[in-house]
């Protein structure tokens, strides 16, 4: 009989070898070759194409899933080339590692499952503004290791900036404005297709997303009227993000597009067929002229995001939130405390930068106006009697930053949340507030992705929370009993804050913010 020791060293060695032949997977447009990794006990497949490349003449079209082209046995274990990204830089020299050819998925399976497991599967949909970002540092380490429950997970790459969210009348009729949101789209219906081989149920589908990425997850509900098609089954948001949101053929998107294709040589003076142009011109010259075309619009952090089509998205989501349009889905969204902290001493334009010390109100304004290019001065002193000065030290940076956390982060979750809670739908809304780490735009990532943190007990409840959502559809398991989101805001919610983590009413004045800001939606084009 052997020793314990070499029993488990031959167990060991059987595990491995049962894992390393697990890891070649055949598709019917190819054979992918995944790895094993032996101290996580997690095999993976990067970088897998779940469409054709987005080049040439299926620039701005709706991508083509799965592949049109048996791709042969690929190498799977190591990520494809991000997508390319649209800055407020002019330099010439694509990032790199970036490439056009960027639509890829990869797919993470947990210890100990197999091709027929039928675990539920967690959809992740990267932030980043909508101009840029990639899942490379949301991998599943910390979520496999704290869930009761196993599930596999996928991310997904979509495409960024004016190659992924530019409007025009021209674009509108001969392309896809939302062609990024179509994307994700595609990569969903990869996973309803594919997901089973890597031992997931595709009828348990959750999509997930963080700032862009929980924004795409808004629009996800709403899009198509709320017909979500059976790609998913539930909802989480971390941050939605409501920005301004015109129609891909109003005044401030064909600007942006004539500026876009005037910069790039193709402008309707010198171009027979702007389009045709757009999609012969070199990645680039695209890429520049995208990175010129942000940098004019000094004032607004995010140039390039959805907008409505009249197909894809036939609405904007304050509206379709409050008509009941939207999936009936069970959904968990959230923001953190301070999500609009140092937004506004980033601009680029002076005259909107509140960190300058001659900043006034007007300073503030512009600010917005820079986000919202609708936003009207009369909106912004309606909010000003919601926001006095003096309850902020008299500091035009700290008004604004509650403001636009408020309108652009916090409210916007209460939006989703509640009117989804008047549906008779399982909602679930948290706050996260964390005095020790900070409570930044994206703080609390850092307890559920791989970091630097320090593990504490309030990380290891919201893993739990959120895997639990996910294999179970209640978030449990924490310290605290989370309850259902009642009110038309939301309320209660979850308060995630290492010294007071439980459930908590949202005030009378958070809830007079969020209802004037949504009352302002057809001024404010969200």
């Amino acid at each position: 009989m052997l020793p314990a020791t070499s029993l488990l060293a031959v167990l060991s060695i059987l595990s491995y070898a049962f894992a390393q032949s697990n890891t070649t997977v055949t598709l019917d447009y190819g054979t992918f070759v995944g790895g094993y990794n032996g101290s996580t006990g997690i095999t993976s497949w990067l970088g897998i194409p779940y469409a054709d490349p987005p080049v040439g003449d299926r620039r701005w079209r709706a991508p083509v899933v799965p592949p049109s082209k048996d791709l042969g046995t690929k190498n799977a274990t190591q990520f494809g080339p991000t997508c390319i990204v649209t800055t407020l830089l002019t330099s010439e020299e694509l990032p790199e590692d970036s490439s056009e050819d960027c639509l890829f998925v990869n797919v993470y399976v947990p210890p100990g499952a197999n091709s027929s497991s039928s675990l539920p599967v967690l959809f992740w949909i990267h932030g980043g503004g909508f101009r840029n970002g990639s899942p490379r540092d949301h991998t599943p380490e910390r979520l496999f290791n704290t869930t009761e429950s196993p599930f596999i997970y996928v991310t997904v790459q979509y495409r960024l900036g004016t190659l992924g969210f530019l409007g025009g009348s021209e674009l509108t009729d001969d392309g896809e404005p939302n062609a990024g949101l179509l994307d994700q789209r595609g990569a969903m219906l990869w996973t309803q297709r594919y997901i089973s081989v890597f031992g997931g149920d595709p009828s348990r589908v959750t999509i997930w997303g963080q700032s862009a990425g929980a924004g795409s997850t808004m629009f996800h509900l709403i899009a198509n009227g709320g017909n979500n098609e059976g790609l998913f089954i539930q909802a989480m948001g971390d941050s939605p993000s409501l920005s301004f949101t015109p129609s891909s053929r109003g005044n401030t998107s064909q600007e942006a597009f004539d500026r876009y294709a005037t910069l790039a040589g193709c402008d309707i003076f010198t171009s027979d067929d702007v389009m045709a142009c757009l999609r012969s011109a070199s990645i680039k010259t695209l890429a520049v002229a995208g990175n010129l075309t942000s940098r004019h619009y000094g004032s607004t952090l995010f140039k390039f995001s959805p907008l409505v089509d009249g197909r894809f998205l036939t609405e904007r989501a304050v509206s379709a939130y409050e008509g009941g349009r939207f999936a009936q889905v069970p959904v968990l969204f959230g923001a953190n405390s301070g999500d609009g902290t140092n937004w506004s001493k980033s601009s680029t334009d002076p005259a909107a930068n509140t960190s300058f010390p001659n900043a006034t109100s007007n300073t503030e304004y512009l600010f917005f106006q820079g986000q919202w290019p609708s936003f009207p001065k009369s909106t912004f002193v309606g909010a000003t009697s919601l926001y006095p000065l003096s309850s902020f030290n008299d500091s035009h940076v700290a008004r604004t930053e509650q403001a636009y956390g408020d309108l652009r982060y916090i409210c916007t979750a209460g939006l989703i949340t509640g009117n989804m809670a008047q549906a008779g739908l399982p909602t679930y809304q948290f706050l996260y507030n964390n005095p020790d780490s900070g409570s930044c735009h994206g703080c609390e990532l850092s307890a559920l992705f791989p970091s630097d943190e320090d593990d504490v007990p309030l990380f290891v409840d919201m893993r739990k929370y959120w895997t639990s959502f996910v294999t179970d559809g209640t978030p449990s398991g924490g310290a605290v009993e989370w309850v259902n989101a009642q009110s038309t805001v939301g309320d209660p919610r979850m308060f995630l804050d290492p010294d007071s983590e439980g459930i908590q009413g949202i005030s009378e004045e958070d809830t007079a913010r969020c209802n004037y800001w949504h009352s302002q939606n057809q001024e404010l084009f969200i």
